[in-house]
């Protein structure tokens, strides 16, 4: 069976998932969470925004704030890191040889 996914669509940015299932939902601004996480309104505009990833630490502070998995967070992040990274890429290397 082959693991190889066809990527065709874009996978949805971990801040309009913070955006459109969290905050709008909650009534909740940027500020408001902002101040409720202890970082700057900048921070949150800005993975609200698609402008920075979510951090680890970042993530812990989302999960725990919205009683969500720190992974729910990351692997968010992780889906779209891929997705760009294999829109950047030229080509990738051909497999090794496996020893026998």
């Amino acid at each position: 069976m082959s693991t190889k996914r066809s990527v065709t669509r874009r996978p949805t940015m971990p801040g309009e998932i913070l955006s459109e299932e969290f905050l709008g939902p909650l009534g909740m601004t940027q500020k408001q969470l902002a101040d409720h996480v202890g970082c700057d309104v900048k921070v949150v505009n800005r993975i609200v925004n698609g402008r920075t990833s979510v951090t680890a630490d970042m993530a812990l502070k989302l999960a725990a704030s919205f009683s969500t998995s720190p992974e729910f967070w990351l692997n968010a992040q992780k889906a779209v890191d891929l997705y760009q990274a294999r829109g950047q890429l030229r080509r990738l290397p051909k497999p090794l040889p496996l020893a026998s």
